[in-house]
């Protein structure tokens, strides 16, 4: 497989960032902004998520508590990052122990409105700062060849990269979940997809208004 071009993807990633920082600079002066899986996004990006406005504030309630939950239960021992979508919670990072990876699933699976863990924590060591930074630029890449693809709608996913490894999320189709997951491997510097969806028919999309691509 083909790997996409480096340079474009990152010029690309580098252009999506600074419209979000753009964009979020502009709702933070305004009473429109929400916290959404840990980024302030308007009216518009509510309206195209395919979650419901309900479900995308719960989603963030449930990564709100979750941070409780994981402060209360591990403390230092570990670097773990917690996603909800559609109250599906993907639990990623390094914890000390395998107790403290089973506690932290049980403490955020008890959180009201959690629907399902995926628990993806290692146990090992906590990753460096250099290695959270490339994962940084590889979600935005990730990110960057979705919308260069032009054959998917980009803000469907909810891309996570984890020791660049990249986790997708979202609800999508099956040619969509199919189509992302190649795109995402064939970035420079990926070293595996995980598939987090929810999976949806081309009727039930249909329903939400989506577009068949």
């Amino acid at each position: 497989m083909n790997k996409h071009n480096p340079s474009r993807l990152r010029s690309a990633a580098l252009a999506a960032l600074a419209a979000v920082t753009v964009a979020n600079t502009m709702l933070l002066g305004g009473c429109a902004a929400v916290v959404v899986g840990g980024a302030a996004v308007g009216t518009a990006m509510v309206a195209t998520d395919r979650r419901t406005s309900g479900t995308q504030l719960e989603d963030q309630n449930i990564e709100l508590k979750a941070l409780t939950r994981i402060s209360e239960t591990v403390g230092d021992r570990g670097h773990v990052n917690v996603t909800s979508y559609n109250r599906m919670v993907l639990l990623t990072g390094e914890v000390a122990s395998e107790a403290d990876r089973t506690a932290l699933e049980q403490a955020v699976g008890r959180i009201e409105g959690v629907r399902s863990i995926v628990n993806e924590l290692a146990v090992m060591g906590s990753s460096s700062f250099t290695a959270r930074s490339n994962d940084t630029v590889l979600t935005s890449m990730v990110k960057a060849s979705f919308v260069d693809a032009k054959d998917l709608q980009s803000n469907a996913f909810k891309v996570v990269t984890e020791r660049a490894t990249v986790y997708l999320m979202g609800r999508v189709t099956e040619r969509e979940a199919a189509r992302a997951a190649e795109l995402a491997r064939g970035v420079s510097g990926v070293q595996k997809v995980v598939r987090v969806f929810d999976i949806l028919t081309d009727a039930e999309l249909a329903a939400l208004g989506g577009t068949k691509n």
